[in-house]
This record gives structure tokens, C-alpha cells and sequence, in this order.
């Protein structure tokens, strides 16, 4: 089973996206969006951006946890991954976003 980017809408009436790598595990969760087409315009720019090593910000929360966010061209955030017990897990789940990302189809979860 491939992975998914699964479209959701908050309490607020804003929308978001998750990609999902195949075993079902978030790898990527988006900014907030005003309606699905910015969501989706969100998932393009993750399909464009996911094989471009150099568009992953490697960060480490307060915590000493490490973590990742996804950046476009022009340098605005499209996504953040959850927070790993180490670089090693949170290199994986680069390499996870690269590989799940172009190919994923979109499920919308907001129409359920």
C-alpha cells in the first residue's frame, strides 16, 4: 500500500493536510489553509519540493527532540514532521517524505 496525503478540516474551518507513509504513520503534517484548494496547492508544492534534500530544515525542539519542516522555493514552510527519539529516525522520515510524497494520492478525510 503506498502512501497518502489525507486532506482535514479543524474546528476553525480551516483545512490541512497529513502525508501518511504506507504502514499509516504521519511523516508530514501542513500549515492551516483557508479552504482544500490551498490544501492541495500545499500537497503540490510537497510533491515538488520532497526530492530537493536541501528544502529540509533539520531543527531540535526544547526538548532535544528532532524534527524536520519542509520549505518551499521561497522559503515559506509547507510542513513539519512529529518530533523522533533520534537524527537517525528523523533522517528516515526525510527519506520517507522523498519517497511516499510524488506518487501519493489525496483522500479527502474533511468530507466524512
Amino acid at each position: 500500500m503506498p502512501g497518502k496525503f489525507e486532506i482535514k478540516s479543524g474546528k476553525s474551518g480551516k483545512v490541512h493536510f497529513n502525508l501518511k507513509a504506507s504502514n499509516g504513520q504521519i511523516i508530514l503534517t501542513s500549515e492551516s489553509y483557508n479552504d482544500r484548494k490551498g490544501a492541495e496547492r500545499g500537497i503540490e508544492s510537497v510533491r515538488k519540493n520532497a526530492a530537493n534534500d536541501g528544502r529540509f530544515e533539520r531543527k531540535t525542539a526544547k526538548d532535544g527532540s528532532p524534527y524536520f519542516v519542509l520549505k518551499a522555493s521561497n522559503g515559506e514552510p509547507i510542513g513539519k514532521s512529529e518530533m523522533y527519539k533520534t537524527v537517525k529516525s528523523m533522517e528516515n522520515g526525510i527519506a520517507s517524505v522523498g519517497k511516499n510524497a510524488p506518487d501519493a494520492p489525496i483522500v479527502d478525510a474533511a468530507a466524512k
